[in-house]
């Protein structure tokens, strides 16, 4: 159980790093980076700068109850839920949310509007679809008897899947504000720095997700949640 939850941990490092890489790496600002005499940076833009610190943030709060769901499995009384079939597919739309946002990413630098508004619109279905199917998978298991006070597994269950969902919402709100900004500017360079956030944020939410899923599924960690009979 603690090789698995290092190795967990390792992986969601090695994740948020490649983001953060890619990130520095892509300056929207880079075009207007010199001034009239042609030889001073403009500052990176304070937006990117408070995802980082959110993210940072964000993080912390997933290693504590990782954390301290791993030093409650190690308890007698721990009793594993059904695993739902239906989480392979929510996974499969929030893979599918992420690749829609980083190709509006794409769409966005070379200029072209109507697919960044295009790929704003497939990420923020396929963002809904994943939060109507863990919904789905929380209906799934109360219709099966299993509720948050029912046993740990159950409540780190729903405390878990919660805490990423909030997350997912958070994520439309911004979603949303640059969907706006989208449709009222012609320019797509003018919303460029945004939908390069937003795609770091989905990029870091499936980046979790994976962490998490493993957590609930997967037995070879010796940490899973979910690992009776499939639901």
């Amino acid at each position: 159980m603690t090789i698995g939850l290092v190795f967990l941990t390792l992986m969601m490092a090695v994740i948020v790093w490649w983001l953060f890489r890619q990130t520095i790496h892509v300056q929207p600002w880079q075009a207007q980076a010199l001034d009239l005499t042609g030889h001073e940076a403009v500052p990176r833009p304070p937006a990117r700068t408070a995802l980082w610190v959110f993210l940072a943030v964000a993080t912390s709060l997933f290693v504590l109850f990782v954390s301290a769901y791993a030093m409650r499995l190690g308890l007698s009384d721990w009793s594993p839920l059904p695993r739902p079939r239906l989480l392979v597919l929510n996974t499969a739309l929030l893979v599918g949310a992420s690749l829609a946002m980083q190709w509006t990413v794409h769409a966005a630098r070379r200029g072209q509007g109507d697919d960044v508004r295009r790929g704003l619109l497939a990420s923020g279905l396929l963002t809904g679809g994943f939060l109507a199917g863990q919904l789905t998978v929380w209906k799934q298991l109360d219709d099966a008897g299993f509720f948050v006070a029912s046993s740990a597994a159950a409540a780190f269950f729903y405390m878990l899947t919660a805490v990423h969902g909030l997350h997912v919402l958070g994520g439309l709100v911004a979603w949303l504000r640059a969907l706006l900004r989208a449709w009222r500017s012609p320019d797509a360079g003018a919303i460029r720095l945004g939908v390069e956030l937003c795609a770091t944020y989905w990029h870091y939410l499936l980046a979790v997700w994976v962490v998490l899923y493993a957590l609930l599924v997967s037995d070879a960690f010796g940490m899973a949640i979910c690992s009776a009979a499939p639901l």
